[in-house]
């Protein structure tokens, strides 16, 4: 982190050793950046301060009355003067006038006064020799900071690689966001960043500091405040431009500590940084996909846990902590066309849904985190209004991720073979929960062979199967009537074809009990042909 001069380093330099050295006011100040040193002895030596000086007086301009000296005071706060150094050896006084210290005080200018004359031009020299070794610092850490980006950009490092990178030259927390106020990364995280992440909407979409080139470091700033912060959160940013348009920006969350130039212009390099790695990614967002799809399948592998699943996801920008987390796989095939994970994605960031979303084959797997006014319901009732159609978990915590996978994956693979490709709730399968556990290993294929296996065996060498046939006569309900109708023949084209089934596999097909044991089989025989999702 770079370093600045304040009014207790300059007090510490040898020239003010030579004297006795005392605080009057602003004892709790002295940490104010000092950004040049000035001399003066008129009452109006304010208009020739620019703020963030050090001046240094024998008192000849503060007055000899109670309130001129009030009123030296204030102009000299309003000027934005870093603090204000008397001596007290006779010139102009032997001790500080009270009325000084009062109004110092009050105004929150710090009053130091000296015991004995030094020369202040060697005071100035002094000062002014140690704020030129800072600024060579400063260019120095700016010159590093800067090759160690460009060394990133030229090792294909992507925006996470930058903010991790910013966040340890600075010491500071560093999240980066898009135009839509999301957290797509989180860098340097600390308990107090974890509650202004927490919140990031609110901190996100509030006045930030206005940082610009010290001009004038010591006027106080605007700071973001939440109305849920217990206290003030300091907060620098700067604009990610991508071909002249806002992207997003990158916050650097630096609390109570000041920000040098050196600093802001880490902030300002990393910035630029990032919007030149975002140029190849906004193309296709691959890189973002990859990062994801790996953590998801890190999940899936037993390689995480869930409740570091969920710290990792947060370095992502996903927040997914304190809520009841939901597990959504779905289908890449709808009938508007494919439909990627990144769709999936975008249509949760949408309904305000933090996610981490990955592709797993022919399904896209999302890890969702609920808002507290919703639910499991209101999720599928999202997506199933997007046309998207899979399975969803229950609502569990984070140590109860990887059976909530298991529970959407099965979701899904009954929602595979239901001719309406809607949403399904693991809760709602009923049944078909035997029949997924069942399609994991050989038992089910061996059920659907005993029970069809002389249909299929038909089906396999005849021009005119008849499994459609039976697969709509057991979705009407074993109503005839109704089966020729979906199936567009005559009921005795249909009476046909159902004797020839019965004779096939030695069943009567009006048996209530029968057709129920068929309803299974042919579900689990739809089940094992279409693709499962996989890990």
């Amino acid at each position: 982190m770079a370093e600045s001069l304040t009014v207790r380093g300059v007090l510490e330099l040898e020239v003010f050793q030579r004297t006795q050295v005392t605080v009057y006011a602003g004892a709790s100040l002295l940490d104010r950046v000092v950004r040049w040193v000035h001399t003066g002895e008129i009452p109006d030596i304010h208009r020739f301060l620019t703020g963030g000086e050090m001046l240094l007086t024998a008192g000849l301009g503060m007055g000899a009355t109670d309130g001129e000296q009030r009123a030296y005071i204030r102009r000299l706060a309003d000027a934005r003067a870093a603090v204000l150094v008397v001596e007290l050896a006779g010139r102009a006084f032997s001790a500080m006038p009270p009325a000084a210290i009062e109004e110092a005080e009050t105004q929150g200018l710090p009053l130091v006064g000296l015991s004995d004359e030094i020369p202040f031009v060697e005071a100035s020299a002094q000062v002014h020799e140690m704020l030129v070794e800072l600024r060579v610092r400063d260019l120095l850490t700016e010159e590093a900071a800067g090759q160690a980006f460009m060394n990133l950009l030229l090792a294909d490092e992507d925006y996470l690689g930058l903010t991790d990178e910013l966040a340890r030259r600075i010491g500071h927390p560093v999240v980066l966001e898009d135009v839509t106020h999301q957290m797509l990364a989180y860098s340097g995280r600390t308990p107090e960043s974890d509650l202004v992440t927490a919140e990031w909407e609110v901190h996100s979409r509030a006045m930030h500091e206005r940082h610009v080139p010290p001009r004038n470091p010591a006027r106080p700033v605007p700071t973001a405040r939440a109305g849920s912060f217990s206290a003030v959160v300091a907060c620098a940013r700067r604009p990610v431009v991508l071909r002249g348009e806002s992207w997003g920006w990158l916050h650097l969350l630096h609390g109570s500590a000041s920000m040098s130039a050196g600093d802001l212009s880490s902030l300002d390099r990393a910035a630029a940084a990032v919007a030149i790695t975002l140029l190849s990614e906004r193309e296709s967002g691959a890189r973002s996909a990859k990062r994801e799809g790996a953590l998801l399948n890190r999940l899936m592998l037993g390689d995480v846990s869930g409740d570091d699943f969920v710290d990792r996801a947060l370095a992502l920008g996903r927040d997914l902590r304190q809520r009841e987390l939901l597990v959504i796989v779905a289908g890449t095939e709808t009938p508007e066309g494919d439909f990627a994970d990144h769709d999936l994605g975008a249509l949760l960031r949408t309904a305000g849904l933090p996610a981490v979303v990955g592709d797993i084959g022919e399904f896209s797997l999302a890890v969702v985190g609920l808002a507290p006014q919703l639910s499991d319901r209101d999720v599928a009732a999202v997506l199933s209004a997007h046309g998207v159609w899979g399975g969803l978990s229950r609502a569990v915590s984070p140590p109860a991720l990887p059976s909530a996978i298991r529970q959407g994956r099965n979701a899904a693979a009954a929602a595979a073979i239901d001719t309406n490709r809607s949403i399904l709730r693991f809760d709602d399968l009923g049944v078909l929960r035997l029949l997924v556990t069942l399609a994991e290993g050989p038992e089910l294929a061996r059920y659907v062979e005993d029970e069809l296996g002389e249909v299929l065996q038909h089906d396999a060498t005849s021009a005119n199967p008849l499994m459609p046939t039976l697969r709509e006569f057991l979705a009407c309900g074993g109503n005839k009537s109704r089966a020729a109708e979906a199936l567009y023949v005559q009921r005795r084209t249909l009476y046909y074809r159902l004797d020839r089934i019965g004779t096939l596999l030695g069943l009567s097909l009006d048996d209530l009990e029968v057709q129920q044991r068929l309803q299974m089989a042919v579900r689990g025989h739809e089940m094992l042909r279409r693709t499962r999702p996989r890990g």
